[in-house]
């Protein structure tokens, strides 16, 4: 009986050593396991921004389908009731342009297309706020934080291409498949649908005029058409409302980009008003806003056909420039 008393109350504690042993070995596990999880879910956030694309696509299609022509990248006309109104205050996207294709009809019959997007004194219009306002959760990638960025509009991950970035980076009749008043068809794309990028992804800006973070940020200049040189020493950053603060405006801020850039590039994006050729062609935004997301190494893209692909950060500069072109003759055999 001494013997099994003594056997029952034999029970040694946990000692400090013991107790740090299980501590490290349950740290390391979840230093293993945390890359494994946040992976999982980046692969999960990047598979539903590519499916966003994807409807984007289908939209473009049904577009082409309707009106023989993709969309506009951007709409610049003079305005009847109001001439002194500069032409490129339209600026309706492609991305506004396609939301009935969408499902989204009740946001587009909140858009007054017909009419600027901007008043004559700066101003959004009035009467297309409840609608440029409205979220469209197809116009985001998860993998990027939703910020709303201006009090009048809701934001956009995704912008349509306008080609290489020729002319000083303008949005007119460029080698893309969109520019201002663009209506390019498939018998316009004679290099081939599939070897032709239609859309791709843009990271959301962040506000403050002392942001230098070239991801989200862009120089701002006053020299239209651009230049290196004037880029490179461009004085402002994020000069008056950050990358991506509409899905309505089709301007290189917003709904428009080229590959004038390497995606991701280390360097930032640069934009600048053009202040000549009077009321048809003053403060037309000219802009090498080049594809970015938060997808390590890469960034999706959209071709003219429809279908989607991934596109290294690495990939040759060569190549990047050749299928942004509907027409320049390039071979490309795989990208």
């Amino acid at each position: 009986m001494v013997g099994t008393r003594l056997g029952m109350n034999d029970r040694r504690a946990v000692t400090l050593v013991e107790l740090l042993v299980v501590i490290g070995i349950i740290a390391v596990l979840m230093g293993l396991l945390l890359p494994a999880v946040q992976m999982a879910r980046e692969a999960a956030r990047r598979g539903s921004c590519a499916n966003n694309m994807r409807q984007i696509g289908i939209a473009l299609q049904n577009h082409h389908v309707s009106r023989n022509s993709f969309p506009a990248g951007s709409i610049a006309k003079q305005f009847p009731e109001n001439p002194n109104t500069p032409w490129t205050f339209y600026r309706w996207s492609a991305l506004a342009l396609v939301t009935p294709y969408l499902e989204q009809s009740n946001v587009h019959d909140l858009l007054q297309l017909n009419r600027p997007l901007y008043t004559s004194s700066f101003t959004v219009a009035s009467e297309s706020i409840a609608g440029v306002k409205s979220v469209i959760p197809t116009f985001l990638c998860p993998s990027d934080g939703f910020r709303s960025l201006h009090p009048s509009f809701a934001p956009t991950n995704y912008a349509v291409c306008t080609g290489t970035g020729l002319g000083g980076g303008t949005p007119l009749d460029t080698n893309g498949l969109f520019f201002v008043n663009s209506k390019i068809g498939f018998k316009d794309v004679l290099d081939g649908a599939s070897n032709t990028i239609a859309l791709s992804e843009s990271l959301l800006g962040v506000s403050g005029s002392e942001n230098r973070d070239p991801t989200v940020a862009y120089r701002f200049t006053f020299a239209a058409p651009l230049t290196d040189v004037a880029c490179d020493s461009a004085p402002v950053w994020n000069y008056t409302d950050p990358r991506g603060f509409s899905w309505a405006n089709g301007e290189y801020r917003n709904g428009l980009y080229n590959h004038y850039y390497a995606p991701n590039a280390k360097s930032a994006d640069c934009l600048a008003p053009f202040l000549g050729g009077g009321f048809p062609r003053i403060y037309t935004p000219f802009g090498w806003k080049t594809a970015r997301s938060n997808h390590p190494g890469l960034v999706n893209a959209l071709r003219a056909d429809g279908s989607l692909t991934t596109v290294s950060d690495e990939i040759d500069p060569a190549i990047w420039a050749a299928i942004a072109t509907r027409a320049g003759g390039e071979i490309v055999s795989d990208f």
